[in-house]
């Protein structure tokens, strides 16, 4: 069986952890892991002390076994993944809105002269240090560890690298080509779903006597790219040279998102995380930031275009944040089938059929299941979900909504019952049940008697090695919608044995449903509950009907004989400290548990299936 995955790179210190969802396929196993290269590892012992937040995919049905570091050594201090497949993930430069237009004549160069090129004294490497969290200790955080991967300077005294680079930074440095001097840099955004960061650095020393680079245009098939980066095997600049394979809409390893992505053949590898792609003319085209590897594949690297690095930073000069890429919200399906066409009253070979509509999304207050989507602004969209691109090319229809910005609205043109008619959507990005990354770094958690709620995250599945995870709760997290803004799946992470809590002592990761006789919506509604109650009991629901009751004022007085015993600072994060503000719920049906569709078009499996 052949396998695949999507990894993210730096260079040869270690790499930033980074969480995906799964894909499953027939046919192949597909997973996406970080290959960044971690250092902690010491003489004796070759394996990683970190602990590893790879995400592999398998076939749905196949038990998963532990997460183990199966990755081997190789070069000094060095780690690279395994001959399996792998995407990997590279950084791409991106530049300030004043310099976002480039003119070839300023940096023409020809190909065989790049290496004297002035241009490349803009690209620097990146020196990284992470301290994770720790999702199973939630009050707590992992060891530290280091990371390199590759920057580039834009205009306004700015860099752009990869958001898994600085993924829990807790340092950032840079250094220039040729300089000895490393600079201390600030990161000011990060835009998880496309994989780029902002960085800054005060030092006028470090901007002296250096052109930043200016983003060039979207480039076509067969032309020459060049990636520059630092990656493993040596500490100065690497070039390495290729064409421009393919241009789609792909798979984002650590966003897990899908944006437009362009497919090179020049080698990458950890440590071009972050570095700039440029054409024959030196401009730069792009960001490397990911490579797929596979026992049937060869040569398949990624590149973040210069579209996507001018939306982020677009993003970013208009809120002074990053937003994120906006959404549609619906599950749609091809009409390829004429018998399906006519059933739906759709006289012409185009449209995708709604399947179903996020309850989250501005769309659930306006399209309907049995919709056809026939335009987008105007642009027809094609019985397979595409829409033309370019002059002879077609690309996926949510392409176009990656083009808008958070709060956009666009038009749609929709079949209802055989009526044509336009509508208007405002478009905001996605509301995610379980989160691919934790806000703010740390997860929020509360214990109560020893027992230790969290809100369930990919992270938190990662570091369980899901094999201590019941099928059911793994079916919430891979195929659940939020019902509403701010709903979360509450776990009980473990129980910390007392005496207040005899008998509960083997339970751990199993969601709690209700506080009693309450709906819980999210851990801080757990936390106002619990606050609040005055009764004599506190009983806590679980998923197959499992109860667990304890007396208050037992639990009040064993509190802090808990926390002492077990080292932890404080009962709860500080974030539930604040005043809970209730949340409206929406108007799904609580009893429904999960959704017959997920939430990734990677986890279809049904190329007719896809989310926009």
């Amino acid at each position: 069986m052949a396998v695949a995955a999507l990894s993210s790179f730096t260079s040869p210190l270690s790499s930033s952890t980074v969480k995906f969802r799964y894909s499953f396929y027939s046919n192949s196993s597909f997973f996406l892991k970080p290959l960044h290269c971690h250092c902690k590892i010491s003489p004796s012992n070759p394996q990683p002390h970190h602990r590893h937040n790879h995400r592999e995919q398998e076939v749905v049905g196949k038990k998963k076994k532990p997460r183990e570091c199966k990755e081997e050594r190789s070069g000094k201090g060095s780690v690279v993944g395994p001959q399996t497949a792998a995407y990997k993930s590279f950084g791409i430069s991106k530049k300030d809105k004043e310099s976002l237009i480039f003119d070839s004549k300023d940096q023409q160069v020809e190909p065989n002269n790049i290496q004297d090129s002035a241009f490349l004294n803009a690209v620097v490497k990146v020196y990284c240090t992470h301290t994770a969290p720790d999702y199973s200790l939630p009050w707590q955080k992992q060891r530290q560890y280091a990371s390199t991967g590759s920057a580039f300077m834009i205009g306004g005294r700015k860099l752009i690298t990869n958001a898994h680079c600085v993924e829990h930074d807790t340092q950032v440095k840079v250094k220039r080509r040729g300089d000895d001097t490393k600079y201390v840099a600030k990161v000011l955004a990060r835009g998880v779903d496309c994989d780029i960061a902002l960085l800054s650095v005060e030092s006028d020393e470090f901007w002296r006597d250096v052109e930043p680079l200016r983003l060039g245009r979207l480039p076509h098939l067969q032309d020459s790219v060049t990636v520059v980066g630092y990656p493993l095997g040596g500490d100065t600049i690497s070039v390495t040279k290729g064409v421009v394979s393919r241009i789609e809409v792909t798979s984002y390893a650590h966003g897990s998102s899908d944006l437009l992505g362009i497919q090179i053949d020049a080698a990458i590898n950890p440590g071009n995380s972050g570095g700039p792609a440029f054409n024959d003319q030196g401009e730069c085209i792009g960001v490397a930031f990911q490579v797929y590897r596979s026992e049937e594949a060869e040569n398949i690297g990624y590149v973040i275009p210069s579209t996507v690095v001018s939306h982020f930073l677009t993003d970013y000069e208009k809120n002074g944040r990053y937003t994120g890429f906006p959404c549609l919200g619906v599950l749609i399906q091809k009409l390829e089938n004429p018998a399906l066409r006519a059933c739906l009253k759709v006289q012409s070979n185009e449209g995708v059929l709604v399947r179903r509509v996020e309850p989250t999304s501005d769309a659930n207050n306006v399209l309907k299941e049995g919709d056809v989507i026939v335009s987008f602004d105007d642009v027809r969209v094609g019985c397979e979900g595409t829409v033309p691109f370019r002059s002879n090319e077609r690309i996926a229809f949510h392409f176009l909504i990656s083009q808008k910005f958070a709060g956009d609205t666009a038009e749609l043109g929709i079949i209802r019952a055989g009526e044509f008619m336009k509508t208007k959507i405002v478009l905001n990005p996605r509301v995610h049940l379980v989160p691919f990354h934790i806000d703010g770094g740390q997860p929020s958690y509360l214990i109560i008697a020893g027992l230790v709620f969290t809100p369930l995250s990919e992270p938190l599945i990662e570091e369980e090695c899901e094999d201590n995870w019941g099928l059911k709760l793994l079916a919430k997290a891979r195929y659940s919608l939020a019902r509403f803004k701010g709903e979360q799946l509450v776990i009980l992470s473990q129980v910390l044995a007392n005496e207040v809590n005899i008998g509960y002592e083997d339970m751990g990761n199993q969601q709690v449903l209700k506080f009693n006789g309450t709906r819980i919506k999210n851990i801080h509604h757990l936390a106002h509950l619990v606050d609040s109650c005055k009764d004599k009991y506190l009983c806590f629901e679980f998923e197959d009907s499992y109860v667990a009751v304890l007396d208050r004022e037992a639990v009040a007085a064993a509190s802090s004989s808990i926390l002492t015993d077990y080292g932890i600072p404080l009962e709860r994060s500080s974030d539930l400290s604040k005043p809970y503000v209730d949340t409206p719920e929406g108007d799904q049906p609580s009893g429904k548990e999960y959704s017959d569709s997920p939430v990734s078009n990677y986890e279809i499996g049904f190329d007719g299936l896809l989310w926009a």
